[in-house]
């Protein structure tokens, strides 16, 4: 015979405590009234916590509530979010992106850091030097944590950054000189993982436990989330559908390249040479910018009858071939398209290759456009790293 185990003191307070910092986190400033309501604890638990969580530096009282009589529960109750600070990074080939966040995730300060020709020697101690230079302008001496997000395979046994491409060996040397910050905790992430938190946090697919995001930009990729966990398989390598052999394109892929992969048929410069078939402009650079701007061109082209509508079919044709081998082995129910060519074609794209992904799959997968915008890898990483500042601050599991 078994006895039920109960919660210690010291165990049932540390739970109490993180219940009402996460309110206030999510909700900000609460009376002890509303704390009391929204956790159902007694009035002496929450006047215990609150004054514990004063002690701490962690809530302050900032005001009161006019609408309710004044004393001692008319006070608002916030979460101080100068507490902790942290940064977070979107790496790319040509540079990097980064914000400085209080602990309630709200941006305090953002740079760009561009990179040419490969960068430099000095290129990693430059980005640093700018990460710092961009905190102390915002009063911020000390980061607690740096949400890092770069492209390929972060190793989740080592947190190793291995590349399956040509990735500039800054990358590295950044990752390094970050973790040489005192008393900075450095998390590395796959920015496309980063992305797919964006959109199950905060974007398309907040309603959603099982998603795939598709992220399409200069090459494509996929974050998998299923039953509300990001998976990232034994090598990190979860979601490198550019490597995914598909009909279509002119060879298959290798070990060492996707160019005959998923990314051969909705790459950008694929997307550019689809688009000039069907005669619209396309910059020859072939990039991701280039490739936004044709399907922004498509839609436009939409309105009069033009070539708008049949290269958003072959486009949507493309990408459901992708989804439907991504589905029929995850099943996730929905998919969700990031990145510059997703957020571009927005409901109409989304719609289409909806259309044409249930004529390929017998799995009901509903598609949609993603919403967390093009800092989709910017807020990744700052939820990221606020996850991080709250397992420590906090005391969560």
């Amino acid at each position: 015979m078994t006895t039920a185990r109960t919660a210690t003191p010291s165990t049932a307070r540390a739970i109490n405590d993180r219940l009402a910092l996460n309110l206030l986190l999510e909700q900000g400033p609460l009376t002890a009234t509303e704390l009391r309501d929204l956790t159902g604890l007694s009035r002496p638990t929450v006047a215990d916590l609150l004054d514990r969580l004063q002690r701490t530096g962690l809530v302050a009282v900032v005001g009161e509530r006019g609408e309710q009589r004044r004393g001692p529960n008319a006070r608002l109750y916030a979460l101080v979010a100068n507490r902790a600070h942290l940064a977070a990074f979107d790496v790319r080939s040509g540079g990097v992106s980064l914000v400085v966040a209080d602990l309630a995730g709200r941006t305090l300060a953002a740079a760009d850091v561009p990179v040419g020709d490969g960068g430099s020697p000095d290129t990693a101690g430059r980005i640093v030097r700018t990460l710092l230079d961009t905190a102390r302008g915002a009063g911020v001496e000390r980061l607690h944590t740096v949400a890092v997000g770069a492209p390929g395979l972060v190793d989740p046994a080592t947190g190793r950054l291995h590349s399956t491409g040509a990735l500039p060996a800054w990358h590295a040397e950044l990752l390094t000189a970050l973790r040489e910050l005192p008393g900075t905790e450095v998390i590395l992430e796959n920015e496309v993982n980063l992305a797919g938190r964006a959109e199950y946090r905060i974007g398309a697919a907040r309603d959603r436990d099982t998603f795939v995001l598709m992220w399409l930009g200069h090459s494509v990729g996929a974050a998998v989330i299923l039953d509300g966990r990001l998976r990232r398989g034994f090598s990190g390598g979860t979601g490198e559908i550019c490597f995914l052999p598909v009909p279509g394109t002119v060879g298959l892929p290798s070990a060492a390249s996707c160019e005959g992969g998923f990314h051969g048929l909705v790459g950008s410069a694929a997307i550019c040479d689809l688009a000039r078939t069907h005669r619209l402009p396309a910059d020859p650079s072939g990039d991701a910018a280039a490739a936004e701007a044709a399907v922004r061109a498509a839609l436009d082209a939409l309105a009069d009858g033009g070539p708008g509508g049949p290269f958003l079919d072959a486009l949507a044709e493309r990408i459901a071939v992708g989804a439907a081998g991504v589905c029929v082995v995850l099943d996730p129910g929905c998919v969700v398209l990031g990145g510059e060519i997703g957020r571009a074609g927005g409901a109409e794209l989304a719609g289409r290759v909806e259309r044409r992904l249930a004529e390929l799959s017998p799995l009901r997968t509903e598609v949609r456009a993603g919403t967390a915008g093009g800092g989709a890898v910017l807020a990744g990483a700052v939820l990221t790293a606020g996850d991080a500042v709250r397992r420590d601050l906090f005391g969560e599991p």
